[in-house]
């Protein structure tokens, strides 16, 4: 056996436990659920196989529908609030001294706050009699912009987007800035020299070279974006009317409250689905913007 084949074999056996889990975790429990999709379900009792029935509702479900059309505005959200904010942030922060050091702990710390209690912290900034936002707008003259941000479905979406984007920039500014401290000095150096200004060194030599950073983190925000569901559940429960309902929270409530199990199933596939779908979009997207 050659000296590249026993490495090889080493690699194999050493990523094999981590496989397994992976499949035992993550691709085992997404084929059982696709099955359960196939039947009409209430968790307990005999199971009716439907075939595509669930699959059909879907398309027809209303409120389905709504939820994603929701589920977009939150990826759209992530990956044009998130990436630049983060990215900006990163290109800012990214030297180490004690007051950017500050800053960067100071914007990651959304991170390490629970969904649950990010959920309750805007809640009350969004509370429609205590809430900090009304009272700014009452103490720089626009009380008459006073509302229940939560309670009315045309803007309540939106409102949800914001703590969403301010919970997740901070592991993407660490990010972009591992990324950007990866950078050869000799190029930005050589670059200086030449007379680059500041905007034609970040779309010429800093972008570029993090563009597989920039990727993954898209990647990474479509994911997450779609899987949404605890701020959500804390902060509106779904409602009113649906109108904060997203792909995750729609496929709970199908599930365990109402217990339709083989539709909740149908839609939690439907979810990997549509992320498949994003994913393969953006990456085909990116990849000929590098053309």
């Amino acid at each position: 056996m050659t000296a590249k084949a026993r490495i090889r074999g080493v690699i194999i056996v050493g990523l094999l436990p981590a496989l397994l889990i992976f499949c035992f975790f993550v691709i085992v429990p997404i084929i059982w659920s696709a099955w359960y999709g196939f039947y009409d379900w209430k968790g307990i009792g005999a199971m009716k196989f439907i075939g595509f029935g669930n699959y059909a509702e879907i398309i027809q479900d209303p409120v389905f529908a709504k939820s994603l059309r929701n589920n977009l505005i939150v990826v759209a959200a992530s990956v044009f609030g998130q990436v630049p904010i983060a990215l900006a942030l990163a290109l800012v922060l990214r030297q180490s001294t004690l007051y950017q050091r500050i800053i960067r702990s100071v914007v990651f710390l959304p991170m390490v706050l629970s969904s649950v209690v990010i959920g309750i912290i805007w809640g009350y900034i969004y509370h429609p009699q205590i809430g900090i936002l009304n009272s700014l707008l009452d103490w720089i003259g626009l009380g008459t912009w006073k509302q229940a941000w939560l309670s009315n479905p045309s803007i309540s979406m939106y409102m949800l987007a914001i703590p969403i984007i301010w919970n997740f920039i901070g592991p993407y500014m660490i990010m972009y800035i591992a990324a950007l401290q990866n950078i050869p000095s000799e190029i930005e150096d050589a670059s200086a020299i030449d007379g680059a200004k500041p905007m034609r060194m970040l779309f010429s030599i800093r972008i570029p070279m993090i563009w597989d950073t920039i990727k993954v983190t898209i990647v990474l925000c479509i994911s997450g974006s779609l899987k949404t569901f605890d701020l959500i559940y804390v902060m509106t429960g779904g409602g009113p009317a649906h109108s904060t309902e997203l792909l995750a929270s729609y496929m709970y409530n199908n599930t365990f409250s109402i217990y339709r199990f083989g539709y909740g199933s149908a839609i939690s596939t439907s979810i990997i689905i549509i992320s498949m779908v994003l994913i393969a979009g953006s990456q085909l997207l990116m990849r000929r913007n590098t053309r």
